[in-house]
């Protein structure tokens, strides 16, 4: 009898004898009995299997072991007498390209899935006979997912034996679901082709064809060639007020629509819409966090082998959470959409609202979680469209533009009047004098950078391509300059309320020389101690910095991009990272430069009210009453009591901006905070109108000046 044998290290696997075998021989020396030199292990079990190189031959046999010590001979069993062998054969017509099978798209592919029913656990070898083409075959868990083929895939075709043929081998559950995928590249232009597959194991197994699909190219237009209904139907419009994210690590310009999907029976689902824009689709399993868009996320729509389509599909269960985010592929495009769903079983879809977060900036690529405060920044980043024209921007930047250059222009005039008027040689005599000359060059210098300050954000959110330095420029030295500004503006008010205060009591005894040695003094001192106590914040700006990648199609048609390219795009945010304990420091400081003037301008008009009254009432004791001569007073000074009050409410805005919560989307009540932010940059505005007009000395002060100027102009 011709022997052949087989030596295994522990179990001996009959569904792959050869491909876990330790060693195997056969014929040796011409003869017809086997010889296996092997070296073997102590303490370790081995199996020699020994058959026939022919089909049905018996007799008997034995088996002679040399070696440096005695072994230990046993029969055993460790696999079934007998093997079962199950065939299914089928035909299939043929398909277009699968790219995610075979990474190739110059040829078209048949493809078929079946379900396999295993009766009895164990090893069970999967191999193609009598196939006219030559096949693949790939064994999934559960389930087939086409639009994820990575997902639940157990085996594919070893690469150890390139043959015509496949064969799997493995270990099957009969308490699991397995699918099996069926591919064939068709070696001539038959529409046609035929495939058997042979099942050996310990028992029978039974295939259950699944509905086949025919599938374009990477992204699966669907076709059922068995029935696959269409379950639900949505329409709805993405608008101008409809919330946005930011979807692929951009600005947040990315208009989007939540969908809850109520799944009554487990299934495979597809998601495709009919739409004049291009979409863009997410599946996301219990919850959507525009903030983090990563998180929870089963399925999206891709481009790859150069084409783009909207659908997609998973395998859903009932009674579960599935959200499907519809957005769009380009920022800032809006537009009508019918969703249209196909799967095995009806199911429901529901609007929700899942809002972005302002509390974050950036993307999932890169976060920044925001702290209190708002800025200009903060109100225009998602008002501005990116690479658009001035002219094309919507009705709120130009208008914010055309505000902020007419507050420029009587900004500018007030500084230049109050200027003319405060360099007159006999009011810098006096302390007074010198605060409104310094406040009037404090109102200019604050006005040139507000203005300069808001184009900034506005030419620097319009053009994405802008150099770092000029990024830091504004992140770090124009927004400090600016709070400088206002600050010094409301001390050097607060300075000439408390000069008149003691104009008033010191009365004759007032010393006009000291008073104006300490006001330049004063003059030089502010500048330096506001700029220390707001030193931390250009410290603790500093750039943001994020990638957007933006896809841009060569070729659309029909929905449907081929040839996409892919552009980088860098951005660049100034934020503020303060620590608690800074932030706690910024906040002390932003009431102490508000209050403080405000307390001044407030007990100064107080002082020289009352105090006057007292005067007046000890020298008229028999005329009028002191309560009388307070009310003359508070009549004659009434603008010393109203300014402090509409200095602190058009500076108000400004504290709450300040204190509001990283949170506060402005992106909600844009013309509010747009608002708020162009009154509370209104009092340098005002120096003039305040101090000069009111007064008739400096009102004459300023008509002589102007007379001055216009005869020297003249010459």
């Amino acid at each position: 009898m011709n022997t052949y044998g087989y030596l295994y290290e522990h179990q001996f696997n009959p569904y792959a004898p050869i491909d876990t075998s330790l060693a195997r021989s056969d014929d040796s020396c011409d003869n017809d009995q086997f010889e296996i030199l092997v070296y073997l292990k102590f303490n370790i079990t081995y199996t020699l299997v020994v058959t026939t190189h022919d089909i049905d031959e018996q007799g008997p046999f034995a088996v002679f072991v040399e070696g440096p010590d005695e072994i230990e001979i046993k029969t055993t069993k460790v696999f079934p007498t007998r093997t079962v062998q199950s065939l299914y054969s089928s035909g299939w017509t043929l398909m277009h390209s699968q790219c995610y099978l075979e990474n190739t798209l110059d040829s078209d592919y048949y493809y078929e899935p079946m379900q396999i029913n295993v009766i009895q656990s164990g090893d069970y070898a999967l191999s193609s006979v009598d196939s006219t083409d030559r096949v693949v075959g790939y064994l999934y868990k559960e389930h087939f997912n086409e639009f994820m083929p990575e997902e639940r895939l157990i085996l594919r075709p070893s690469d150890t034996c390139p043959t015509d043929e496949f064969k799997i081998i493995s270990e099957l559950q009969s308490s699991v679901t397995y699918i099996l995928i069926m591919t064939a590249e068709p070696t001539s232009s038959r529409l046609e082709s035929n495939f058997s597959i042979l099942v050996s194991g310990p028992n029978n197994i039974t295939f259950n064809p699944i509905s086949m699909f025919h599938i374009e190219s990477i992204f699966f237009i669907i076709q059922p060639k068995f029935s696959l209904d269409l379950r639900a139907t949505y329409t709805s419009e993405l608008t101008e007020e409809t919330q946005v994210y930011p979807r692929i690590c951009g600005k947040g310009n990315y208009h989007y629509e939540t969908i809850e999907i109520h799944i009554k029976s487990s299934g495979s689902y597809t998601f495709d819409t009919n739409s004049s824009i291009l979409l863009y689709g997410y599946l996301y399993k219990n919850n959507f966090d525009p903030s983090y868009p990563n998180e929870n996320l089963l399925i999206e729509s891709e481009f790859s082998c150069d084409t783009y389509h909207f659908e997609l599909g998973d395998y859903l269960e009932a009674n579960r959470v599935y959200i499907l985010v519809v957005t769009t592929f380009h920022p800032n495009v809006r537009g009508s959409f019918t969703l249209l769903v196909t799967g095995p079983h009806n199911l429901t879809l529901n609007r929700i609202v899942k809002k972005h977060s302002s509390c974050v900036v950036g993307d999932q690529c890169s976060l920044f979680t925001k702290g209190i405060g708002m800025t200009i920044n903060d109100i225009l980043r998602n008002k501005i469209q990116s690479n658009i024209p001035f002219a094309e921007q919507s009705a709120l930047i130009k208008t914010a533009a055309g505000i902020t250059m007419i507050m420029f222009v009587i900004g500018l005039i007030n500084g230049i009047f109050s200027l003319i008027t405060f360099h007159d040689k006999e009011l810098r005599k006096v302390s007074c004098g010198l605060y409104l000359l310094a406040s009037s060059i404090t109102s200019l210098l604050t006005i040139t950078m507000f203005t300069m300050k808001f184009w900034f954000v506005v030419l620097i959110q319009l053009h994405s391509t802008v150099r770092s330095s000029i990024l830091r420029t504004d992140c770090a030295f124009i927004g400090p300059v600016l709070k400088l500004c206002l600050y010094l503006d409301g001390w050097l008010n607060a300075c000439v309320a408390i000069e008149r205060t003691i104009t008033v009591s010191k009365g004759v005894n007032f010393n006009k020389q000291m008073s104006r040695r300490a006001a330049r003094w004063i003059i030089l001192i502010l500048p330096i101690f506001i700029t220390g106590t707001i030193i931390h914040e250009p410290i603790h700006h500093e750039l943001f910095e994020y990638t957007t990648y933006e896809y841009n199609p060569i070729n659309i048609s029909n929905n449907l991009i081929m040839n996409m390219s892919m552009e980088n795009e860098h951005n660049v945010l100034c934020v503020i990272r303060y620590s608690r304990s800074v932030q706690t420091y910024n906040t002390i400081t932003l009431f102490i430069h508000l209050v403080v003037p405000f307390l001044a301008n407030l007990f100064s008009a107080l002082f020289i009210i009352f105090g006057t009254a007292r005067r007046r009432s000890i020298a008229q004791t028999n005329q009028k009453s002191f309560k009388e001569h307070v009310i003359n007073q508070i009549r004659e000074h009434k603008q010393l009591l109203i300014s402090p009050f509409i200095l602190l409410l058009l500076a108000l805005p400004r504290l709450i901006m300040s204190l509001a919560s990283g949170c506060v989307n402005p992106s909600e009540n844009p013309w509010l905070y747009l608002s708020g932010y162009f009154i509370s940059f209104t009092p340098p505005m005002l120096v003039f109108i305040v101090f000069v007009l009111p007064s008739e000395f400096y009102r004459k002060t300023f008509k002589d000046s102007m007379t001055q100027c216009r005869q020297q102009t003249h010459l």
